[in-house]
């Protein structure tokens, strides 16, 4: 028969796993979210995770800290993304040249981003522009076009470097219109943006949000934005489609990414918080003056969207024949 002195343990340990209970059951998130950067403090993708990550903290209810860590064109962050615990405090603010580009130009690949994290769901998409210097002859894409064709050694276009994504992005357009272009690599976008407004080199593709100060200023002419639709931040620009390239379409995209195996309560908490950070007048105001189109989250989507331009741009490479570095 138990003892005053057993049932008193009994009663004393049925205390401490009810006191417990609370604890082990917290609702997420109960302390700070870790939001990783790839880029450097300042450019645009990590503008946009500022204002994705102010926004989100209020509606999830915990800080949302950016922690930049640049390097190998987001891959050094999105490595540590797939590294930390899958516990939802550790997040990625991902660009798409991360998920469906570098891993294939870059000689040492870290992760396949077809599986190694857990997609959470878009936040917005951006369009590239087609900028050339204001002393081009040519009125349209089509007058490039033709230009190039029947000048095979006139025209050029600069990128950030080989592999970046306006590199990509013009190797897609010679691959799609047979027209010989030399491409011209750079230290990132800057100086290659000071040779197409100096006449050095014919053209090259820009982010939205940083070539639309050129336009403005005169400095450069947009012929073209490479989204399906027209970008609000450029409404007279006509899209590649509306130029006479068909089968032209590139739209580039943030997300927010989690190490693989989040449980899915963690996930449909950040897509709730999320929904309602695209609700907020705010929010959309910020981002679509920066020529951003908004989505609602959608894992799934995200998945689909991932593996769908991963081999859109693996054909990319492969076909112009561009080595790992």
């Amino acid at each position: 028969m138990p003892t005053i002195k057993h049932m008193a343990g009994a009663f004393a340990l049925l205390a401490g796993a009810t006191l417990a209970q609370p604890a082990l059951a917290a609702a997420y998130p109960e302390r700070p979210i870790s939001l990783l950067v790839g880029y450097s403090p300042g450019g645009p993708v990590d503008t946009s995770a500022r204002v994705f990550a102010r926004y989100l903290s209020e509606k999830i209810g915990q800080t949302v800290l950016v922690d930049n860590r640049p390097g190998a064109s987001g891959m050094i962050a999105a490595d540590a993304t797939q590294k930390a615990r899958p516990d939802g405090y550790t997040l990625n603010f991902v660009a798409s040249p991360t998920m469906t580009m570098s891993p294939q130009v870059q000689r040492s690949t870290l992760f396949d981003p077809r599986t190694a994290f857990t997609p959470v769901g878009l936040v917005a998409d951006y369009t590239n522009v087609l900028l050339v210097g204001p002393d081009f002859k040519g009125e349209s894409v089509k007058d490039l076009i033709e230009y190039a064709k029947a000048n095979p050694q006139e025209v050029s276009f600069g990128s950030a470097g080989i592999g970046a994504s306006n590199h990509l992005s013009a190797e897609l357009l010679k691959q799609t219109t047979g027209a010989p272009m030399l491409h011209v690599p750079y230290r990132g976008n800057s100086p290659a943006m000071v040779d197409v407004m100096g006449g050095k080199i014919t053209f090259m593709f820009d982010i939205t949000s940083t070539a639309k100060s050129f336009v403005e200023s005169g400095k450069a002419r947009a012929l073209a934005v490479t989204s399906r639709e027209r970008n609000p931040g450029l409404p007279d620009v006509p899209t590649m489609i509306e130029a006479g390239i068909p089968d032209y379409e590139v739209t580039g995209w943030y997300a927010v990414i989690g190490p693989r195996e989040l449980p899915p309560e963690v996930i449909e908490t950040l897509a709730a918080a999320m929904r309602d950070v695209n609700a907020e007048p705010g929010f959309r105001e910020i981002m679509e003056k920066a020529g951003h189109t908004l989505h609602q989250p959608d894992g799934a989507a995200l998945q689909q969207r991932v593996e769908r331009e991963y081999a859109l741009w693996q054909n990319v490479v492969d076909t112009a024949g561009i080595q790992p570095e």
